[in-house]
């Protein structure tokens, strides 16, 4: 008995009901010139003709029997087996049975008989399915599976990322979505704003402050949004890992975006600045606030007079001795005094001299190298060179801080002028 239409048919069908509307479906196919003879006997024709109008009925019960019939037959060629497949998973897919879809899509896809195009979409299709059943275990390897065989592919890669998510496998959903995210960004593309939330979300539900707070760096990069913003910087805060040296940066990037609100913070973050022997400094801030208005017209008006009077008097102090200071940083093994020093000269207009006082403490292998880059990239972006202190930001690694407040004062240095 010649069956090659209702193999075709039978194809078509378990493809169309076994993937959604949103996958690209399996058409109809020809078989293979070599196998233009096949035939299916009477025994096992008259079985299948009787699955495929119960199916066509949707009696899945007796449509599977039928099948489950043709198959138990003895001494059936390869192309009846092969046809018993393509009608067993036909059924199964209908009926909403992913394990037996799933073992029948395995006969046909390691079947030579089954053109690569359309192994392809079996794979698509019986990953798709097990996902729609909203049975993940079977969908995560089924997706990676067809990730493996058939390349990249958005659609699959997403299904793969809310797969491994809905089983509350967070880690390895983040795992994909960074994958996809790093990706686009090697390739110049800007990743979209649902996979960079996707990611935020998914660090969140591990409770890990530090790659949350990295994927909304991601979010105010690409997505500049105040929320992103706001949010970001609640992350670095929270962060317990984050050194003591690193919060005086993040209160002034607090400031720069408007987060910092309380005038005992602007008196914590002037204080803090003083504290590291930078007065200038924290002079500069506190002209800034007293401009804004955030100081100077609260019931605190007359503390914060007194703190000025003494960041002024510390500040002609550390005038008065600029160049011993850089002659004895000079001579010290630490970093530190160097630092300090010379970042102490760029607050006073000596930008050259200070910048290679900072470049020599650099060299003396600070204790704490990636914040002793990103001090040193301020102190570029304090002087007026911004295009370096770019660069600088860069080069600035590590975690709980560091890199994500370099990467932060980057896109506030390179954000356009309105």
């Amino acid at each position: 008995m010649r069956f090659p239409r209702c193999s075709r048919a039978l194809l078509a069908a378990s493809s169309l009901l076994a993937v959604s509307s949103s996958v690209p479906v399996i058409g109809a196919w020809v078989a293979p010139a070599a196998y233009a003879e096949d035939q299916l006997s009477a025994k096992v024709g008259k079985p299948l003709q009787e699955a495929q109008s119960a199916l066509g009925a949707k009696n899945y019960a007796k449509a599977m029997a039928a099948v489950d019939a043709a198959d138990a037959l003895p001494g059936k060629t390869e192309y009846e087996k092969y046809t018993i497949a393509q009608m067993r998973a036909a059924v199964a897919a209908s009926s909403g049975d992913v394990a037996a879809a799933s073992k029948a899509y395995d006969v046909l896809i390691a079947s030579s008989r089954t053109p690569a195009a359309a192994k392809q979409q079996m794979l698509m299709a019986n990953a798709t399915m097990a996902y729609n059943a909203k049975d993940y275990a079977h969908a995560v390897p089924a997706i990676e599976r067809y990730l493996k065989i058939a390349g990249p592919n958005a659609q699959m890669q997403a299904l793969l990322v809310q797969a491994y998510y809905l089983q509350q496998d967070y880690k390895n959903a983040a795992r994909v979505q960074q994958d996809q995210i790093d990706a686009e960004i090697k390739a110049k593309h800007v990743p979209s704003e649902n996979q960079l939330q996707f990611l935020a979300t998914c660090y969140h539900q591990m409770k890990d402050s530090a790659n949350e707070t990295h994927a909304y760096v991601l979010l105010a990069k690409f997505y500049s949004k105040p929320d992103y913003w706001a949010m970001l910087i609640h992350n670095l805060a929270a962060d317990p890992q984050m050194p003591d040296a690193l919060q005086f940066n993040l209160e002034r990037l607090r400031m720069a975006t408007g987060v910092l609100k309380d005038p005992s913070d602007y008196m914590d973050m002037v204080e803090r600045a003083v504290q590291a022997g930078l007065p200038q400094l924290g002079l500069n801030l506190m002209d800034q606030a007293y401009a804004s208005g955030a100081l100077g017209k609260d019931a605190g008006a007359a503390r914060e007079a007194r703190l000025k009077a003494m960041v002024v008097k510390r500040v002609a102090e550390t005038k008065a001795s600029l160049a011993a200071d850089a002659d004895a940083a000079r001579k010290m093994p630490n970093a530190a005094p160097s630092l300090t020093a010379g970042y102490n000269l760029v607050l006073n207009g000596q930008v050259d001299a200070g910048l290679a006082l900072m470049r020599e403490g650099l060299a003396k292998k600070p204790a704490a190298p990636e914040g002793a880059k990103l001090q040193y990239g301020m102190a570029q972006m304090d002087g007026g060179r911004k295009d370096d202190a770019v660069k600088t930001f860069a080069d600035v690694h590590g975690d709980h801080g560091s890199a994500d407040l370099a990467q932060l004062w980057t896109l506030l240095v390179t954000k356009p002028s309105k």
